[in-house]
Protein backbone atom coordinates (compact mmCIF):
# COMPACT_ATOMS: atom_id res chain seq x y z
CA UNK A 1 0.00 0.00 0.00
CA UNK A 2 2.80 2.35 0.77
CA UNK A 3 4.49 1.70 -2.51
CA UNK A 4 1.56 2.65 -4.54
CA UNK A 5 1.16 6.01 -2.73
CA UNK A 6 4.51 7.19 -2.53
CA UNK A 7 4.69 6.67 -6.78
CA UNK A 8 0.98 8.44 -7.46
CA UNK A 9 1.83 10.89 -4.71
CA UNK A 10 5.19 12.12 -6.52
CA UNK A 11 2.97 12.39 -9.97
CA UNK A 12 5.90 10.74 -11.86
CA UNK A 13 9.11 12.43 -10.60
CA UNK A 14 8.69 15.19 -8.19
CA UNK A 15 7.56 15.09 -4.77
CA UNK A 16 4.97 17.42 -2.87
CA UNK A 17 2.92 16.37 0.55
CA UNK A 18 -0.05 18.18 1.34
CA UNK A 19 0.02 19.61 5.07
CA UNK A 20 -2.09 21.26 7.63
CA UNK A 21 -0.92 25.16 7.42
CA UNK A 22 -1.33 27.16 10.40
CA UNK A 23 -1.84 31.03 10.42
CA UNK A 24 2.12 32.27 10.34
CA UNK A 25 4.93 32.40 7.82
CA UNK A 26 5.53 29.30 5.75
CA UNK A 27 9.53 28.55 6.81
CA UNK A 28 11.87 28.73 3.96
CA UNK A 29 15.22 26.63 3.20
CA UNK A 30 17.64 28.94 1.38
CA UNK A 31 17.62 28.31 -2.52
CA UNK A 32 20.60 27.58 -4.52
CA UNK A 33 19.51 29.12 -8.02
CA UNK A 34 18.00 31.80 -9.07
CA UNK A 35 15.67 31.46 -11.99
CA UNK A 36 13.81 33.04 -14.10
CA UNK A 37 10.95 31.12 -16.32
CA UNK A 38 10.95 30.85 -19.78
CA UNK A 39 9.53 28.24 -21.94
CA UNK A 40 9.12 27.36 -25.71
CA UNK A 41 6.40 24.21 -24.56
CA UNK A 42 2.72 24.58 -24.78
CA UNK A 43 0.13 23.32 -22.40
CA UNK A 44 -2.55 22.07 -24.53
CA UNK A 45 -6.48 21.93 -23.72
CA UNK A 46 -7.49 17.87 -24.28
CA UNK A 47 -4.47 16.26 -23.87
CA UNK A 48 -5.07 13.20 -22.10
CA UNK A 49 -1.68 10.76 -21.30
CA UNK A 50 -1.98 8.20 -19.55
CA UNK A 51 0.66 6.20 -16.93
CA UNK A 52 0.75 3.04 -15.79
CA UNK A 53 2.93 1.94 -12.57
CA UNK A 54 5.09 -0.79 -11.42
CA UNK A 55 7.17 -1.80 -7.80
CA UNK A 56 9.57 -4.06 -10.09
CA UNK A 57 7.65 -6.48 -12.56
CA UNK A 58 4.24 -5.76 -10.50
CA UNK A 59 1.61 -3.89 -12.56
CA UNK A 60 -0.33 -1.40 -9.25
CA UNK A 61 -2.59 0.74 -11.13
CA UNK A 62 -2.92 4.45 -13.18
CA UNK A 63 -2.12 7.83 -13.36
CA UNK A 64 -4.61 9.91 -16.39
CA UNK A 65 -3.58 13.44 -16.56
CA UNK A 66 -5.77 15.95 -18.57
CA UNK A 67 -5.32 19.32 -19.44
CA UNK A 68 -8.97 20.60 -18.90
CA UNK A 69 -9.71 24.20 -20.17
CA UNK A 70 -7.40 27.59 -20.41
CA UNK A 71 -9.20 30.29 -19.59
CA UNK A 72 -7.75 34.48 -18.61
CA UNK A 73 -7.13 35.68 -14.85
CA UNK A 74 -6.27 38.95 -14.43
CA UNK A 75 -5.20 39.46 -17.72
CA UNK A 76 -2.51 36.39 -17.79
CA UNK A 77 -3.34 32.75 -19.25
CA UNK A 78 -4.33 30.11 -17.19
CA UNK A 79 -4.90 26.32 -17.51
CA UNK A 80 -6.86 23.70 -15.06
CA UNK A 81 -5.56 20.37 -15.21
CA UNK A 82 -6.11 17.35 -13.38
CA UNK A 83 -5.10 14.00 -12.45
CA UNK A 84 -7.20 10.67 -11.45
CA UNK A 85 -5.38 7.89 -9.93
CA UNK A 86 -6.81 4.58 -9.66
CA UNK A 87 -5.63 1.39 -8.28
CA UNK A 88 -6.00 -1.71 -10.33
CA UNK A 89 -8.59 -4.71 -8.76
CA UNK A 90 -7.33 -7.40 -7.56
CA UNK A 91 -3.86 -6.01 -6.46
CA UNK A 92 -2.99 -7.17 -3.21
CA UNK A 93 -3.61 -4.80 -0.37
CA UNK A 94 -4.49 -1.85 -2.52
CA UNK A 95 -7.45 -0.39 -3.37
CA UNK A 96 -6.57 3.69 -4.02
CA UNK A 97 -8.77 6.20 -5.84
CA UNK A 98 -7.62 9.78 -5.96
CA UNK A 99 -8.55 12.54 -8.11
CA UNK A 100 -5.95 16.11 -8.18
CA UNK A 101 -6.73 18.98 -9.84
CA UNK A 102 -4.95 22.70 -10.55
CA UNK A 103 -4.97 25.97 -11.91
CA UNK A 104 -1.94 27.02 -13.11
CA UNK A 105 -0.57 30.39 -13.84
CA UNK A 106 1.44 31.69 -17.03
CA UNK A 107 4.38 30.93 -15.04
CA UNK A 108 3.13 27.40 -14.08
CA UNK A 109 2.83 27.84 -10.68
CA UNK A 110 -0.22 26.94 -8.67
CA UNK A 111 -2.96 29.33 -8.19
CA UNK A 112 -5.45 26.67 -6.62
CA UNK A 113 -5.38 22.79 -5.90
CA UNK A 114 -8.21 20.31 -4.83
CA UNK A 115 -7.21 16.87 -3.64
CA UNK A 116 -9.84 14.12 -3.67
CA UNK A 117 -9.15 10.73 -1.40
CA UNK A 118 -12.14 8.24 -1.84
CA UNK A 119 -12.28 6.32 1.16
CA UNK A 120 -14.44 3.01 2.31
CA UNK A 121 -17.22 5.04 3.98
CA UNK A 122 -16.60 8.14 3.12
CA UNK A 123 -14.29 11.24 0.26
CA UNK A 124 -12.31 13.78 2.00
CA UNK A 125 -10.75 16.85 0.26
CA UNK A 126 -8.66 19.39 0.65
CA UNK A 127 -8.32 22.72 -1.12
CA UNK A 128 -5.24 25.30 -1.54
CA UNK A 129 -6.66 28.79 -2.56
CA UNK A 130 -3.23 30.87 -3.62
CA UNK A 131 -3.47 34.69 -3.10
CA UNK A 132 -0.03 35.86 -3.98
CA UNK A 133 -0.46 39.52 -4.27
CA UNK A 134 -1.96 39.56 -0.52
CA UNK A 135 0.90 36.77 0.33
CA UNK A 136 -2.03 34.03 1.71
CA UNK A 137 -3.07 30.68 1.59
CA UNK A 138 -6.53 29.83 2.07
CA UNK A 139 -6.55 26.27 3.47
CA UNK A 140 -9.85 23.97 3.70
CA UNK A 141 -9.78 20.38 4.65
CA UNK A 142 -13.06 18.19 5.34
CA UNK A 143 -15.53 15.32 4.27
CA UNK A 144 -17.73 15.50 0.78
CA UNK A 145 -20.90 14.00 0.94
CA UNK A 146 -22.06 14.87 3.47
CA UNK A 147 -20.11 18.54 3.07
CA UNK A 148 -18.06 19.40 6.41
CA UNK A 149 -15.44 21.13 7.36
CA UNK A 150 -12.80 19.79 9.33
CA UNK A 151 -10.25 22.78 8.77
CA UNK A 152 -10.28 26.06 7.72
CA UNK A 153 -7.32 28.37 8.10
CA UNK A 154 -4.83 30.82 6.61
CA UNK A 155 -1.14 30.46 6.14
CA UNK A 156 1.37 33.47 5.06
CA UNK A 157 3.17 32.98 1.73
CA UNK A 158 5.72 34.75 0.54
CA UNK A 159 6.87 33.13 -2.79
CA UNK A 160 4.75 31.47 -5.92
CA UNK A 161 4.33 27.37 -4.80
CA UNK A 162 3.61 24.53 -6.48
CA UNK A 163 1.19 21.84 -5.42
CA UNK A 164 1.72 17.89 -6.54
CA UNK A 165 0.09 18.40 -9.82
CA UNK A 166 1.03 21.87 -10.71
CA UNK A 167 4.91 21.04 -10.71
CA UNK A 168 4.12 17.87 -13.25
CA UNK A 169 3.26 20.57 -15.71
CA UNK A 170 5.88 23.00 -14.58
CA UNK A 171 8.58 20.40 -15.20
CA UNK A 172 7.63 19.49 -18.76
CA UNK A 173 7.58 23.00 -19.36
CA UNK A 174 11.18 23.27 -18.82
CA UNK A 175 12.70 20.39 -20.71
CA UNK A 176 15.36 20.80 -22.99
CA UNK A 177 17.60 23.29 -22.17
CA UNK A 178 20.52 22.51 -19.52
CA UNK A 179 20.00 23.99 -16.23
CA UNK A 180 18.90 23.53 -12.37
CA UNK A 181 16.62 25.20 -10.13
CA UNK A 182 15.21 24.63 -6.66
CA UNK A 183 11.41 24.65 -7.21
CA UNK A 184 9.70 26.16 -3.59
CA UNK A 185 6.93 23.23 -2.07
CA UNK A 186 4.67 23.43 0.61
CA UNK A 187 5.39 20.55 2.93
CA UNK A 188 3.59 20.38 6.74
CA UNK A 189 3.49 23.96 7.59
CA UNK A 190 7.53 24.77 5.59
CA UNK A 191 8.53 25.59 2.43
CA UNK A 192 10.62 22.82 1.10
CA UNK A 193 12.79 22.98 -2.17
CA UNK A 194 13.15 19.85 -4.79
CA UNK A 195 15.91 20.19 -6.76
CA UNK A 196 15.79 20.02 -10.77
CA UNK A 197 18.54 19.23 -13.25
CA UNK A 198 17.92 19.93 -16.96
CA UNK A 199 19.78 18.74 -19.58
CA UNK A 200 19.56 18.82 -23.26
CA UNK A 201 21.13 16.56 -24.78
CA UNK A 202 19.36 14.24 -26.73
CA UNK A 203 19.03 10.80 -25.80
CA UNK A 204 17.90 7.12 -27.73
CA UNK A 205 14.38 5.73 -25.17
CA UNK A 206 12.34 3.16 -26.01
CA UNK A 207 9.23 2.05 -24.11
CA UNK A 208 6.81 -1.05 -24.27
CA UNK A 209 3.97 1.14 -26.20
CA UNK A 210 5.99 2.55 -28.93
CA UNK A 211 7.56 0.06 -31.15
CA UNK A 212 10.87 2.42 -32.20
CA UNK A 213 13.57 4.33 -30.58
CA UNK A 214 12.04 7.68 -28.84
CA UNK A 215 13.88 11.21 -29.04
CA UNK A 216 14.25 12.15 -25.07
CA UNK A 217 15.65 14.50 -22.59
CA UNK A 218 16.98 13.55 -19.31
CA UNK A 219 16.26 15.36 -15.96
CA UNK A 220 17.05 14.11 -12.82
CA UNK A 221 17.08 15.63 -8.91
CA UNK A 222 16.37 15.39 -5.40
CA UNK A 223 13.94 16.65 -2.59
CA UNK A 224 15.55 18.40 1.11
CA UNK A 225 13.24 16.50 2.84
CA UNK A 226 12.77 13.61 4.57
CA UNK A 227 9.53 11.61 2.86
CA UNK A 228 6.78 9.77 5.17
CA UNK A 229 6.55 7.54 2.42
CA UNK A 230 9.78 6.06 2.07
CA UNK A 231 10.93 8.19 -0.42
CA UNK A 232 15.20 8.55 -0.33
CA UNK A 233 15.30 12.02 -2.81
CA UNK A 234 16.82 11.07 -5.58
CA UNK A 235 14.46 10.54 -8.95
CA UNK A 236 15.09 10.77 -12.67
CA UNK A 237 12.92 10.46 -15.81
CA UNK A 238 12.70 10.92 -19.58
CA UNK A 239 10.77 13.55 -21.64
CA UNK A 240 9.71 13.62 -25.14
CA UNK A 241 12.27 16.17 -26.52
CA UNK A 242 9.77 18.53 -28.47
CA UNK A 243 7.33 20.92 -27.76
CA UNK A 244 5.27 18.70 -26.18
CA UNK A 245 7.56 17.45 -22.90
CA UNK A 246 6.10 14.64 -22.41
CA UNK A 247 7.75 12.30 -19.81
CA UNK A 248 8.09 8.73 -21.14
CA UNK A 249 9.04 7.23 -18.27
CA UNK A 250 10.46 7.67 -14.79
CA UNK A 251 12.34 5.81 -11.50
CA UNK A 252 12.06 6.35 -8.10
CA UNK A 253 13.77 5.22 -5.05
CA UNK A 254 11.89 4.27 -2.23
CA UNK A 255 13.72 2.54 0.84
CA UNK A 256 12.62 -0.94 -0.34
CA UNK A 257 13.48 -0.89 -3.74
CA UNK A 258 12.46 0.78 -7.02
CA UNK A 259 9.56 1.92 -8.55
CA UNK A 260 8.18 3.41 -11.90
CA UNK A 261 5.64 4.85 -13.96
CA UNK A 262 5.60 4.34 -18.20
CA UNK A 263 3.70 6.22 -20.49
CA UNK A 264 1.44 3.75 -21.90
CA UNK A 265 -1.24 6.03 -23.86
CA UNK A 266 -1.70 9.24 -25.12
CA UNK A 267 -4.24 11.81 -26.87
CA UNK A 268 -2.82 15.17 -28.20
CA UNK A 269 -4.23 17.09 -31.15
CA UNK A 270 -1.16 15.81 -34.36
CA UNK A 271 0.95 14.36 -31.49
CA UNK A 272 3.26 11.20 -31.51
CA UNK A 273 5.95 10.69 -29.70
CA UNK A 274 9.15 11.90 -31.48
CA UNK A 275 11.37 9.24 -33.28
CA UNK A 276 15.38 9.46 -32.57
CA UNK A 277 17.24 9.84 -35.58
Amino acid sequence: MKIFITVILFTLIFIFSTGFLSNRNIESTPSETAFSFSSEKEMVVGEEIVYVVKYYLLKLGELRFKVVSKGKANGKNVYNAIVYMDSYNGVPMVDLHQTYETKLNSDYYSEYFRGIVKGKDYSSFTDYYFNYPKKNVHVKKGKVNPYQIWNDTNGVVNKMLQDGLSIFYFARMNTGRKHSVDVPCMVNEKQVNTHINFYDQPQKTRIESVNYDISSVYVDGRTDFVSVFGLTGFFDGWFTNDAAGIPLKANLNVLIGKASVELISWKRPGWNPPKYN
